[in-house]
């Protein structure tokens, strides 16, 4: 069936899903006339829906820019490195690092819509909440906020705890403050070696929940009331927090959790390596006379907390 042919009065909404080349066609057609198009298809449904296209509705954008009469647009398809500029016009990328006022709206609705809002209790109690903010209150800020037992699971439990001494001794080696958080359990485990890194000249603080309690909302709390220059630990994807906030809030998250979390990996030796954190935002960017969007490679499978490294780059003449 058809699509309708759109009007200038229509509320366009986009697409909630990824389109095929054919379905882009459709699109493409339905919206030719309008003056928004870029806008309601490039900025709306990439950038804040967070959709990326596939390749073969990459080509198919490129081919709607170039076929724009009198505006010679030209495109070309390229791979962004973690650096500031396209490699194709050396246009510089947004930045993934938030604003001052950003980070601070970010920050206050955490606080009303997560750490205070009902779910909260579901996750923890009103007095271990309490003893965390009171234990938080005279140690900030922190470098690195570790998700200890998310950090222990990427591994066998056996190995596991080594892993966690291993990573925890990688930054504290680096002159970094570190906040590890964890289970009560955790406690019991080779005493000795949590010893061992408290003296690491006060390096390293610990906090342990009951066992019944979930440790990702202290993690967010603590790396948040830490500044924007704290970075945190865990493969956790933190997607009850985002539900969480207000729809225009979302997007700052995602930002946010994009350019702060390390996310960890085992090797099969058992040696954890991080993802690195790109220094610039993968989202669709323009500047009037230039459009760079990333999209999905065909040949490459990505996790859903990975993003893109391919790009669309398209130049005005």
């Amino acid at each position: 069936m058809r699509l309708p042919r759109l009007s200038k009065k229509d509320d366009i909404q986009p697409p909630e899903k990824p389109l095929n080349a054919e379905e882009w066609q459709e699109w493409r057609t339905r919206l030719k006339h309008l003056t928004n198009f870029e806008t309601v298809m490039l900025r709306r449904m990439i950038k804040e829906n967070q959709l990326y296209p596939n390749e073969a509705v990459m080509q198919s954008i490129k081919l709607w820019f170039e076929s724009i009469p009198g505006e010679k647009w030209t495109g070309r398809l390229t791979s962004m490195e973690n650096g500031w500029g396209c490699p194709v016009c050396n246009q510089v990328l947004e930045t993934i690092e938030l604003s001052k006022k950003e980070y601070n709206i970010l920050k206050k609705k955490i606080m009303k819509n997560v750490m205070q809002g009902n779910d909260i209790f579901k996750k923890t109690t009103p007095q271990e909440l309490k003893r965390f903010q009171d234990f938080m209150e005279n140690r900030l800020p922190y470098d690195i906020v570790l998700d200890g037992l998310n950090i222990v699971r990427c591994v066998s439990r056996i190995c596991g705890y080594n892993v966690l001494f291993d990573v925890v001794s990688y930054f504290a080696q680096q002159n970094l403050r570190l906040l590890v958080l964890g289970r009560k359990h955790l406690n019991e485990f080779q005493f000795w070696k949590w010893n061992a890194m408290t003296a690491r000249q006060g390096k390293v603080d610990f906090f342990f929940t009951e066992n019944i309690s979930q440790d990702d909302p202290f993690l967010v709390y603590a790396t948040l009331h830490s500044g924007n220059n704290c970075k945190f630990v865990t493969r956790d994807l933190l997607r009850d927090h985002k539900a969480c906030l207000p729809e225009s809030i979302q997007q700052l998250f995602f930002k946010w959790q994009r350019g702060h979390q390390l996310m960890p990996f085992a090797s099969r030796t058992k040696k954890i390596y991080f993802a690195p954190i790109l220094s610039y935002d993968t989202v669709v960017q323009t500047t009037g006379d230039t459009w760079h969007i990333p999209y999905d490679d065909h040949l490459v499978e990505r996790y859903s907390y990975e993003v893109p490294r391919k790009w669309l780059c398209l130049r005005r003449k």
